[in-house]
């Protein structure tokens, strides 16, 4: 019988209440247990992998990308999940500690956050990755993940929960949203009583409504325009071999580029070889009027692809006057999630740090490295653009929060 929301998210506050006492071994033991039940059930879980795919045939290759699961990605998940038993419970953590002359300690002291709903698409490696960061940070979760990928995530949450026995640990800990209807996630989001965090990733529409509809904090980042600009200082080889990557490694992720900038000085120099490896990838370039120059296959950018975010192989490349005017097309433009510069000047590269106020920025380096597990945080359960609490990718330290802990001998006030 299917459980109501509220239900659910009474469940999920008492589960966050035992989760805050339980000891580091019991998380490391689910985090394991996890890790071993994904490896021997893979076929399995591949079959319902399979299911969704053949259900959702009608849908874009980029969401085809973020869907599809391979036993490569499922070890990959395994392996994640093991590798996290080896980072630091952030829980009881002692940020600062003051104490004062006559004698009152007062520390900072790292503490749950409580219960985080995520609301994702496509992806069913996220469920995976929401419950391994929630559980090893020692929070409850509820996750609605989209209808493409119910098959998989089904299927993964029963591992999890499994898991979750295994370990000693509530089994209510980490929840899928039973009530598949649309209007479920509003009333859901709206619990304030019940749910502390709510973290959406997924289409532009999907996080907007969220935080329309929402009376609990919303960490969210509404898209993924992301920036990389060739420098007139840069190695031509650098900024090629980083273009590449940036654009083509995975292109349906919110870290890859879709929008090149180039110095008008480095142009000449760049542009051949540039458009030359991205042809060779199959990369549609949409150019402005001195792109477009280089090669007949190169399209007339329009106006609205400078705002576009593809999610697909193909790319917006313009030519900049100046620094100051690629910076002002990344302030017009950017999401604000990640932003690069290709430069060998350290000047321009340190400025650039200061006047691009992305969550991550860049210097010679992809874009594609804005990721938790890149960043060593044991992965992520998001990447931030929002200006409250965190910016960037969000490991296990983001899914805390600090507490004042003070001891005293009969202190008053005076």
């Amino acid at each position: 019988m299917m459980k109501t929301v509220i239900l659910q998210a009474k469940k999920a506050k008492e589960a966050s209440i035992i989760l805050r006492n339980v000891t580091s071994k019991q998380k490391n033991n689910f985090l394991l247990s996890l890790s071993k039940l994904i490896n021997v059930n893979s076929d399995a879980i591949l079959k319902a992998n399979k299911r969704d795919l053949l259900e959702n045939n009608k849908i874009s290759n980029a969401m085809i990308k973020r869907l599809e699961l391979s036993g490569i990605s499922l070890k990959n998940i395994s392996k994640e999940a093991h590798n996290l038993v080896n980072f630091p419970d952030p829980v009881g953590k002692v940020v600062s500690v003051y104490k004062r002359s006559d004698g009152l300690i007062i520390k900072r002291v790292r503490t749950p956050i409580g219960v985080i709903s995520c609301i994702f698409e496509s992806r069913p490696n996220v469920i995976v990755d929401v419950a391994l960061l929630c559980i090893k940070s020692g929070n409850a979760v509820i996750v609605r993940g989209g209808k493409e990928a119910l098959n998989s995530n089904t299927i993964l949450l029963k591992l999890i929960q499994k898991a979750l026995k295994e370990s000693g640990l509530p089994v209510d800990s980490v929840q899928q949203l039973e009530d598949r209807r649309y209007e479920a996630i509003n009333e859901l989001i709206s619990l304030d009583d019940y749910i502390d965090l709510v973290i959406p990733r997924g289409r532009e529409e999907l996080i907007k409504s969220v935080v329309m509809h929402s009376k609990v904090p919303v960490i969210k980042h509404v898209r993924g325009l992301c920036h990389a600009y060739i420098d007139k200082y840069a190695n031509i080889k650098k900024a090629v071999d980083i273009i590449i990557n940036a654009k083509t490694s995975n292109p349906a992720t919110c870290n890859s580029i879709e929008t090149v900038l180039i110095h008008k000085d480095i142009a000449k120099k760049v542009l051949p070889k540039l458009l030359e490896e991205l042809f060779a990838k199959s990369v549609e370039i949409r150019g402005d009027k001195t792109v477009i120059k280089y090669s007949p296959k190169c399209i007339k950018a329009k106006g609205s692809d400078w705002s576009e975010e593809y999610l697909s192989l193909v790319v917006s490349i313009k030519i900049v006057n100046s620094y100051d005017d690629a910076v002002k097309h990344i302030r017009k433009y950017s999401s604000s999630l990640t932003d690069s510069i290709i430069t060998e000047n350290i000047k321009i590269a340190k400025k650039f740090e200061q006047d691009v106020d992305s969550a991550v920025v860049l210097v010679n380096a992809s874009n594609r490295l804005s990721d938790g597990g890149e960043f060593g945080l044991g992965g992520e359960i998001g990447i931030s653009t929002s200006r409250i609490h965190m910016r960037g990718p969000m490991g296990l330290e983001d899914l805390t929060v600090t507490k004042y802990v003070v001891a005293g001998d009969g202190h008053i006030r005076k």
